[in-house]
């Protein structure tokens, strides 16, 4: 199969904080659309630039060459792919399924399995980078599947994503998200330490951010959700509730490789409790909404 605009159908599924970005930059290229989304109304911005609605994921995958899906939890990618209505049951044989969401690396696998025996490949591609990311076409894409699927699928990728790695068979883009959200989790609760510390040593927020945010501290959460934290603006680029799920599929990972990740265990619990608190639809970087509240600093209110 080669790809290209005005010649490949695409089929998009789920039209998120993300999916709807990532959808929208392969239909101004020029794909023919067929969208599906569990809310019909957040695929009207979609529509409006001329792609077509499909009521099941199955319609989705009959109307296309390749199939992406950006959904937000492992029983939904099961569900839309393998599910009676679902991706699978529709396609046919050469035909690709591109799992962009961040789920399970034993997911993938099955996935990819299932799909082979129907003469359809099943690559697993998640994705680095947030709503910005998403919005600028600038994402670091993971990718575990078949190299041929891979490389036959680089159109697109080059039109969603800055940093395209294809890590290994099937699982192996999982698995480096994972990585991805390891080094993310202990990193955040650190940012969110140090700027209460600074709120509560009396410095000036803005200009501490001038000092530490180029040198040896720094980091991508620092430079774009620390300038968000100070505005008091804890909007999703990613929502905590996904990021709890994808720090419990790590350490369930680590667990079957026995081995201890006691930083990522205290992130993934403090952000149990910052769920608890009614912040599971806000962004990962409301941490600090949590961790103020340990020291009496009500962050919104200073």
């Amino acid at each position: 199969m080669e790809i290209k605009p005005g010649k490949t159908r695409i089929g998009w599924i789920g039209t998120g904080v993300m999916g709807s970005s990532m959808c929208g930059h392969l239909l101004r290229h020029g794909f023919a659309t067929t969208v599906y989304s569990r809310t019909q109304a957040k695929a009207k911005e979609l529509c409006d630039q001329g792609a077509v609605w499909a009521g099941t994921p199955r319609q989705v995958a009959e109307l296309s060459d390749v199939v992406f899906l950006m959904v937000g939890f492992p029983h939904d990618v099961r569900k839309v792919v393998l599910g009676t209505d679902g991706v699978l049951a529709g396609c046919q044989t050469g035909n690709m399924i591109v799992d962009m969401t961040t789920s399970e690396p034993s997911l993938a696998v099955e996935i990819a399995e299932r799909a082979s025996v129907k003469g359809v490949f099943s690559v697993d591609a998640p994705v680095s980078g947030g709503d910005v990311g998403a919005k600028e076409a600038r994402l670091s894409i993971m990718i575990g599947g078949d190299s041929q699927a891979v490389q036959t699928l680089m159109p697109c990728f080059e039109m969603l994503g800055k940093t395209i790695v294809h890590q290994g068979a099937p699982g192996a883009g999982q698995h480096t998200k994972m990585v991805n959200q390891t080094l993310i989790a202990s990193n955040m609760v650190g940012v969110c330490e140090a700027l209460l510390y600074a709120y509560r040593a009396g410095l000036n927020l803005e200009l501490v951010m001038q000092s530490v945010a180029s040198g040896a501290a720094g980091s991508w959460s620092l430079s774009n959700l620390g300038p968000r934290m100070i505005q008091n603006r804890f909007e999703p680029g990613f929502f905590v509730e996904h990021f709890v799920k994808d720090m419990g599929i790590a350490l369930e990972e680590a667990k079957r490789m026995n081995l201890t990740l006691p930083g990522l265990a205290l992130a993934h619990q403090l952000y149990i409790a910052l769920k608890a608190q009614g912040h599971g639809r806000d962004g990962t970087h409301a941490l600090l909404l949590a961790l103020g509240s340990l020291s009496g600093i009500d962050w919104k209110a200073r």
